[in-house]
């Protein structure tokens, strides 16, 4: 068959014609995007809370496990011979899959992915799927799609079914309603969902039961469902997806028509290779020593589960991402969400004020990767890098060195190159450097120098039009009333 997503050269260079990946836009700069999430205290209050509990568990679990660094150096290392052999590893899956029953589509970026599902959901006589969580689905903005053609989308994940009913867009890979409280969630229900008790409470168990009694008809009366996957194993063509709390089972076992939406750099080369990613990923994601519900499928069988089975593997821009060196190892991410819970800039900020699908340190090197940096220049700049997001990182992801890496791809205002380019005349001589610093310290007075009381360092807190852009949110340090050299020449 034509395999419009894999390059044929034999290079492994890529995997499709990187086109960029689309429907990945931050409408807005991140520091824009981020002011009012910075200035609701209640929404501040529910990521702090949320985060904290999350790196509590996973720390405990993580301690338990003697192996833990190995266990990430191996995590690494699959990742990293997944994106050496994409292209044949991707081929090999598509011949495995194909022999179990399952019919592998290929797609260049996020329309041709709709496209294929919306004609697949039609060709199965249905009007509405559910779906089973899955990023790559919001990526390609798959729900809009399926409404565009009259079919109707329901989540079945409980934070996907919360944002949904809600009119939202996730703010966490991983717990897409972590920006609500209990009482907000009531309040959602009783608005939007009809069957809703009139005295529903906001305790969590009455919570998840109305949602499970709302979505048990759906269930058992659809005839497609969507998923994602978290793995797909190129040696045997199977799928594999984790989840918490039995929904995606029911997505995966009842309908007649099952599509899955994967990412080509979900692969993993062998079905051995799980052993690793099913300790790394739960530990690193709930905080659990296991996940509650693992499902695996390959291909069709008779008379058990979906009797249609289909894969659509996408790329939207992960060729693009593979031919960069230092930011391939970005498709090594599991969607485990650990960066998130450490990051204190998405703590703060929360997960819509980066304007894509991907929030958090992660998205800050995924997201301008997949639609070039041009698109999302902020994001790269949306993190102090701490480091602490690779600390905590399973496959050992270096986002600060990406970031900075992005950085210096990302275009910069005329001002700022000007501004470059002064500081580095005058670097380049001594001579200048020194009148540099002579002037600095002059005129530190009449522009009101403070001394920080803790380091005694003295700095400068506003700086006239232009430089008061910088001096804005952060504080200038001026140079020590003595340099080096000049104390050396008095001895």
């Amino acid at each position: 068959m034509n395999r419009p997503g894999v390059d044929q050269s034999g290079t492994g260079a890529s995997v499709a014609p990187a086109t960029g990946g689309g429907r990945i836009r931050t409408p807005l700069p991140f520091p824009t995007a981020a002011a009012p999430a910075v200035a609701d205290e209640q929404l501040r209050a529910n990521l702090h809370r949320a985060t904290r509990t999350i790196r509590g568990k996973r720390a405990r679990v993580v301690d338990e496990v003697p192996d833990w660094e190995p266990l990430r150096d191996a995590g690494a290392a699959i990742k990293a011979d997944v994106q050496r052999r994409l292209p044949e590893l991707l081929e090999q899956f598509e011949a495995s899959a194909t022999a179990a029953g399952a019919t592998v589509h290929w797609a260049r970026d996020a329309a041709e992915a709709c496209r294929i599902v919306v004609a697949l959901t039609r060709a199965a006589g249905a009007d509405e799927v559910v779906k089973v969580k899955s990023m790559a689905t919001q990526e390609i903005e798959l729900n809009e799609a399926l409404e565009a053609a009259g079919i109707a989308a329901y989540e079945t994940d409980l934070a996907e079914l919360i944002v949904q009913l809600g009119d939202d867009t996730p703010s966490h890979i991983l717990v897409p309603a972590i920006h609500y409280n209990r009482a907000q969630i009531r309040e959602i229900f009783q608005r939007r969902m009809s069957d809703a008790p009139a005295d529903l409470s906001d305790e969590p168990s009455a919570l998840a039961e109305t949602a499970r009694a709302h979505l048990r008809r759906r269930f058992l009366s659809a005839r497609v469902a969507v998923s994602g996957a978290n793995f797909a194993i190129a040696d045997t063509g199977t799928l594999v997806v984790v989840e918490s709390e039995g929904n995606g089972r029911m997505c995966l076992t009842l309908p007649e028509t099952l599509i899955s939406v994967v990412g080509v750099e979900k692969l993993l080369p062998t079905f051995t290779d799980l052993e690793v990613f099913l300790q790394l990923l739960p530990r690193s994601s709930t905080g659990e020593r296991m996940n509650p519900y693992t499902s695996m499928w390959t291909g069709v069988t008779p008379g058990d589960g979906p009797q249609s089975v289909h894969v659509v593997l996408v790329d939207n821009g992960r060729s693009a991402v593979l031919a960069d060196p230092v930011g391939r190892p970005a498709l090594s991410c599991i969607r485990c969400s650990a960066c998130l819970n450490v990051c204190p800039v998405y703590e703060r900020a929360g997960g819509h004020a980066y304007g894509s699908v991907y929030p958090g340190p992660i998205g800050a090197i995924l997201s301008p990767q997949l639609t070039g940096v041009a698109d999302n220049a902020s994001l790269p700049y949306a993190s102090t890098l701490c480091g602490a997001c690779y600390d905590v990182c399973p496959v050992k992801i270096n986002i600060p060195e990406i970031l900075v890496h992005l950085r210096q791809q990302a275009p910069h205002p005329l001002a700022e190159r000007t501004t470059m380019r002064a500081l580095s005349w005058v670097m380049r001589s001594p001579r200048r450097w020194a009148a540099a610093l002579w002037l600095a310290r002059a005129g530190a007075g009449p522009l009101g120098a403070h001394r920080e009381r803790r380091t005694g360092a003295r700095t400068l807190r506003r700086l006239p039009w232009p430089a008061s852009a910088w001096t804005r949110s952060r504080d200038l340090p001026l140079p020590a009333p003595q340099t080096f050299r000049e104390w050396w020449d008095q001895q």
